[in-house]
């Protein structure tokens, strides 16, 4: 009595006040403890009561070992107390052994618990029904159907708690054929209209998404009680259907049953995203006003909530009020954690849990993994994994599949692959991962044949498989091999009509270079979401229709689909690469409005726009602050000074970025780049070889092209070619063309023609190539081979790509060609073109004519020189841009010498800032003066 009052001075003294205690006396003393929490004390009266000789019964013992599951942190204790009982023989008692099979299940140590199931002489319904729970709470679904076929065929009967469990595990299977199997065994054993079933079937069609079968269980149920509405709930939450959740929570209220803090849960858990976050918020309003805020489930509903809603500060303080936490609080915030990408705080917070003997499990390992994904986290890693041996989860199906794909998509492939082969059971999710990892690491061959023997085991293969096949095609040659085969093979089994693969059959056409067939799948869909709309925008971005995607924007936009990151993201790419600001800065202010402005795609995205729009001032504005500044973002920084030219300013922004985060191959890239510019050849080579000895970071191909043409810049091209001889990496064209590009600045005719052969052999279709090599035999006055480089061109049928410049004004985008007299305004630009000319002159011009490269007299050279098409849309700009706004003009090839000199002539004698954009860098023109000093 006073134990159930939780009255323990009472109760205690009562106790030790007894002459003569029975097994009764110590049965209830220890069943009153446990009941009251009080686990380590359980213990100690567990140790008394050996210490006076008595023999426990299994009552006592089925309570100890209660007191060691629910205590979440007791699990030695718990083994301990399972050698002694099978020291005093009491294994054969059936309450004891379930017990066990409870306290093993709780710690995930699953093993043990089918060890002690099948060291049981007699086994019941109830035993049966333990483990079956205990594989559940693992995540073993598959293995509790087989549970259930063993059962049947050892002829013990299933009870309605058996049913509940099957049930719920062939939901979680995703099985639908399984399910409706079970569901005519459920008819025949007349268990169907009992409510356990019943609302194990709810959920079962639910997982299913099979909400119609759902509502009809539910109506035809003669007696619903709070699991039956919370069930129904969760179908319409797991359907998506946040609204109808709402609904039948307000219904529920209306009908008067009771609320309890599983019903907060699973509508919290329909909120936890940024459209529903508001409705999680009222809620969560509720539940402090009935006062089930402090409930531990609740609260871990809430943390979940917010974290999938991007909000993590919000489950952070929810967390930190929290009066009680479990293993799934914990667990949720490190996944909270790992899902903002804040893999060390995720880390850090798992350590902790280590270090104060937190119950860690399945699932904070599988989120610990989670934050090792980074291939900057792989040393930590393999740390878990040999934790993950030590405390014998290795064997865990969930683990096996977070260890998979851990090494996966860190890159190493070999370690996933060890640890593929020595799982003892794999499913869906494991060939999923392997298939990815393959996939991500632009390993075609490798991923087919993974999938092909997915297919030979028999494994059920689901959306994200082909999804991560089709990943794998991505050439013109993988689509007749590979991906249309597939797409069959997708026909063949039903999945056509899934969304997440036809966005991925959109993605694979276009990586296989047959954009129309994107269009076609794209325009026959009748519905799109949008991830479809997504998919079609990438497609295109992939193809450098940068205009269609501006334009799939707008439609996406009138057709209500709302903008994400992504979409966000891909459009401000395509503004950059346009180079249109106006569109940018329309799309980076939709995106604040929408609330992305704090969003780190998106702001990257904005400031890589704002960099190659020539407006340097804004990158700066919107950078996040250095402590919270992402690498990412740091590299964009630093490419952004490297391009327009203010390479001191990047070498400081990557000091600077030392202090918060490492630096990866980009920021070198980026970092070589701005030497490059800059002419800081010794700085260049001595950040080259610190980028290996001291970050770790191997040298690219990219990397060496930026050695190359640095040397080759300064002159140094005797050293340029024992680089090239001599690199960690199979020179390609790049290198070849820095060579030769390099060549032609020095008039190095012998290194010129070495380096064109090997273009030639590498890609005899490039335009570049020939014209580089035929400008180097055009400036020594080589006639004779600039015309043999012409004839070839000729025989292969490659035509030199057109110059062309553009520029923006207030009725549009207006381009140009080398001599180009197509525009409306071709009089008054050649006129304006004319009085620069004499203005210039005046101020001291000379026209260089060796960039003329035209076997022509000078006076034609001069006039050749005039008809480039960056000074007739300067003569354009000046004329129908405002007085004293900034020219912006780019330019699809490299500026020549005396173009940037009419340039900067222009900039001083009319006093106006000219920014002027090629494919490899920014001019910013102003008073006579260059940002790139004349070193380009």
């Amino acid at each position: 009595m006073y134990f159930k009052f939780g009255c323990l001075g009472y109760a205690r003294y009562v106790f030790d006040k007894m002459g003569e205690k029975n097994d009764a006396s110590w049965n209830n003393t220890m069943s009153g403890l446990v009941r009251l929490g009080l686990y380590q004390e359980s213990v100690g009266f567990f140790n008394e009561m050996l210490s006076f000789g008595v023999r426990p019964t299994g009552v006592l013992i089925s309570s100890l070992l209660s007191a060691c599951d629910w205590s979440r942190f007791m699990v030695s204790e718990g083994i301990q107390v399972h050698g002694f009982t099978v020291k005093v023989g009491l294994l054969c008692d059936v309450f004891v052994v379930t017990s066990l099979l409870h306290f093993y299940g709780t710690y995930g140590l699953i093993n043990k618990a089918r060890r002690v199931f099948e060291e049981m002489p007699v086994r019941n319904v109830v035993s049966w029904t333990s483990l079956m729970v205990a594989y559940l709470d693992n995540g073993s679904p598959i293995e509790v159907v087989d549970l259930y076929r063993c059962m049947r065929r050892e002829g013990v009967c299933c009870n309605e708690n058996t049913f509940a469990a099957v049930i719920t595990s062939c939901g979680l299977t995703e099985n639908d054929l399984l399910g409706y199997l079970f569901l005519g065994h459920v008819i025949k054993f007349g268990l169907h209209y009992t409510v356990p079933v019943a609302n194990s079937l709810i959920s079962m069609f639910g997982n299913f998404g099979s909400v119609k079968e759902a509502c009809c269980i539910f109506d035809s149920m003669h007696v619903q009680d709070t699991i039956s509405w919370n069930s129904m709930i969760s179908v319409y939450s797991h359907s998506g259907l946040c609204d109808q959740s709402l609904r039948c929570f307000r219904w529920m209220r209306h009908v008067g049953q009771e609320i309890n803090s599983t019903t907060f849960s699973t509508l919290l858990s329909a909120c936890g995203s940024v459209d529903n976050l508001k409705w999680g918020r009222g809620i969560h309003g509720l539940a402090v006003k009935l006062a089930l805020n402090s409930n531990v489930w609740v609260c871990n509903t809430l943390l979940a909530m917010y974290s999938e809603a991007g909000r993590s500060e919000d489950a952070k303080f929810v967390f930190q009020e929290m009066s009680e936490r479990d293993s799934v609080s914990w667990n949720s915030l490190v996944a909270s954690h790992v899902q903002d990408e804040k893999y060390i705080d995720a880390l850090k917070i798992f350590s902790n849990m280590l270090q104060k003997q937190r119950l860690v499990n399945y699932v904070t390992f599988t989120s610990a993994l989670a934050a090792c994904s980074d291939p900057g986290f792989v040393v930590q890693g393999k740390i878990i994994h040999g934790l993950v041996i030590t405390m014998g989860l290795h064997d865990n199906l969930i683990v096996g599949n977070a260890l998979v794909s851990m090494y996966a998509k860190s890159g190493m492939m070999s370690e996933a692959k060890q640890v593929f082969r020595i799982m003892p059971k794999r499913d869906t999710v494991t060939w999923n991962a392997l298939i990815g990892g393959h996939s991500e690491k632009e390993e075609p061959d490798k991923a087919l044949k993974a999938y092909k023997l997915m297919r030979e085991e028999g494994t059920p293969m689901n959306y994200i498989t082909f999804a991560n096949v089709l990943g794998a095609c991505l050439n013109p040659g993988d689509l007749l091999r590979h991906g249309m085969p597939i797409h069959t093979h997708i026909v063949l089994t039903g999945f056509e009509s899934h969304k997440y693969v036809q966005n991925s059959l959109i993605t694979m056409y276009a990586k296989c270079g047959d954009l129309n067939s994107s269009n076609y799948i794209f325009e026959g869909l009748a519905e799109k979401n949008s991830v479809t709309w997504n998919a079609m925008i990438a497609a295109n971005a992939l193809h450098g229709q940068g205009e269609e995607v501006l334009k799939l924007l707008v439609k996406m936009r009138h057709t209500g689909v709302d903008f994400d990151r992504f979409s966000l993201s891909e459009g401000l790419a395509a503004a950059a690469k346009l180079a249109v600001l106006e569109e940018g800065q329309q799309l980076h202010g939709l995106a604040t409005k929408l609330g992305f402005d704090l969003d780190p795609f998106v702001t990257n995205a904005a400031m890589d726009m704002y960099g190659k729009c020539g407006e340097i001032g804004d990158v700066l504005r919107i950078a996040p602050q250095p402590v919270d500044r992402p690498r990412l973002s740091w590299n964009i920084l630093i490419s952004v000074f490297a391009r327009h030219g203010y390479f001191h300013k990047a070498i400081e922004t990557f000091d600077q970025m030392l202090k918060y985060v490492k630096p990866d191959h980009v920021t070198f890239v980026s970092l070589l780049s701005a030497c490059n510019h800059g002419g800081l050849v010794d700085k260049g080579l001595q950040y080259y070889n610190t980028m290996t000895t001291e970050f770790g970071v191997p040298a690219g191909i990219e990397h060496c092209v930026c050695i190359i043409d640095l040397l080759g810049r300064s002159g140094r091209l005797a050293e340029a070619e024992t680089f090239v001889n001599k690199m960690p990496v199979t020179p390609n064209d790049l290198v070849w063309r820095s060579l030769l590009a390099s060549s032609k600045t020095h008039g190095n005719v012998e290194l010129a023609k070495k380096a064109a052969e090997h273009l030639f052999e590498l890609d005899p279709s490039d335009d570049s190539s020939y014209v580089l090599y035929s400008n180097v035999c055009a400036a020594t006055g080589r006639w004779d081979d600039v015309e043999n480089v012409r004839r070839q061109m000729g025989w292969n049928k490659i035509k030199k790509k057109p110059a062309c410049s553009w520029v923006k004004s207030k009725d549009g985008v207006s381009s140009f060609g080398m001599g180009d007299h197509s525009h409306p305004d071709t009089e008054h630009i050649y006129a304006k073109l004319e009085e620069l000319k004499q203005m210039i002159k005046e101020a001291g011009y000379v026209p260089d004519t060796s960039y003329a490269l035209q076997d022509t007299d000078e006076e034609q050279k001069e006039h050749n020189l005039w008809n480039h098409s960056e000074r007739l849309a300067l003569a354009f700009g000046l004329i129908n841009t405002p007085e004293g706004s900034t020219i912006r003009i780019f330019k699809n090839l490299r500026v020549c010498n005396d173009c940037h000199s009419v340039y900067k002539f222009i900039s001083k004698i009319v006093r106006r800032r000219i920014i002027l954009r090629d494919p490899y860098r920014f001019h910013h023109f102003y008073g006579g003066e260059c940002s790139c000093l004349d070193y380009w």
